[in-house]
């Protein structure tokens, strides 16, 4: 089995977020309900320049990148021996929008396709791999900024929707491209300044996925991501800003159940620092950083990742 990550926006402030995000991910038990081994759900939190600051569009490509590979149970690794998967990697390439209306309303929609190398033990007792690029599910949600003049804080709605394909012969139902579920997605977001100057500013945002609809008897984890950040804002070349980043993202997600979960391999915590540096222009925007695990806790044996890559390519319009 694995464990999970994947994409949206959020809302705390200043290094207490931090703090509080990390004792509740450590502290907090993980329920015996539902969980997914693919680790996408990291990827589902967003870095400031993805949130909106006025009205108008943005169309975006986003690249994701994670290798599993290293057994994991409870909060250390465990040998490769006691888990019959071998190695999970992954590729996402994600094609979005998002549009907002006027200063209070906008939409946003996600369209990824996958392409996953998974590799396990055969019946036989040999290592067989399998790869596999299809549609991955889509998601669809509105925006509400209507807080503040300046669009500050928001709330993201809306659902992911059962596109991906969830039937690939090889794949476990845990590692499949696609859910074979609808999720609710809820979400919240905020930015400010850390210094009176706007030299230093925060970002936060946090979304609940839930799956509701589902299919053939598999139930995917609920799972709740949210990231905290900071950036340096008065770094400029000409009209190009250049933000070094640094961030925390943690994860929390239940176990899978119904009778083709994996149950007791399923579901986790997790703790990420993530560097990262924003180039902004007018019309361009380009995001890229790397997650490294700095806490995490797995139920049963689970594969994880030592890094997970981001790029982000959007143009303003």
């Amino acid at each position: 089995m694995s464990l999970p990550l994947r994409k949206k926006f959020r809302s705390w402030s200043r290094p207490s977020a931090l703090l509080a995000l990390a004792a509740f991910l450590a502290a907090a038990p993980i329920p015996e309900a539902w969980g997914c081994a693919c680790g996408c759900g990291v990827y589902d939190t967003q870095t400031n320049s993805m949130l909106p600051t006025q009205p108008g569009g943005m169309l975006y490509l986003e690249y994701d990148f994670m290798n599993q590979k290293q057994n994991w149970a409870g909060t250390s690794s465990a040998s490769d021996d006691d888990n019959s998967d071998k190695q999970i990697r992954s590729n996402f390439v994600n094609a979005g929008i998002h549009y907002m209306f006027n200063r209070q309303w906008g939409v946003m929609a996600n369209v990824p396709v996958d392409q996953r190398y998974f590799k396990t033990m055969a019946d036989d007792g040999g290592i067989q791999g399998y790869s596999h690029t299809a549609l991955g599910d889509i998601s669809l949600q509105g925006v509400y900024t209507g807080f503040s003049p300046d669009m500050s804080s928001g709330l993201t709605f809306g659902l992911k929707l059962p596109t991906g394909d969830d039937t690939y012969a090889n794949f476990d139902r845990d590692t499949e491209l696609g859910t074979g579920s609808t999720q609710i997605l809820l979400g919240a977001y905020h930015t400010g300044a850390i210094t009176s100057d706007d030299k230093w500013m925060y970002f936060a945002d946090g979304e609940w996925d839930e799956p509701t609809l589902i299919a053939a008897g598999y139930r995917p984890g609920a799972e709740v991501d949210a990231v905290a950040g900071g950036y340096y804002n008065n770094w400029r070349a000409g009209s190009l800003k250049i933000a070094p980043m640094a961030q925390a993202v943690g994860s929390l997600r239940w176990r899978d159940s119904g009778p083709a979960a994996h149950s007791g391999d399923t579901g986790y915590q997790r703790i990420l620092l993530w560097p990262g540096l924003e180039l902004d222009s007018p019309s361009w925007k380009v995001d890229a950083g790397v997650g490294f695990p700095i806490y995490q806790r797995a139920n049963g044996n689970q594969l994880v990742a030592d890094e997970y890559y981001r790029l982000i390519v959007g143009w303003s319009f």
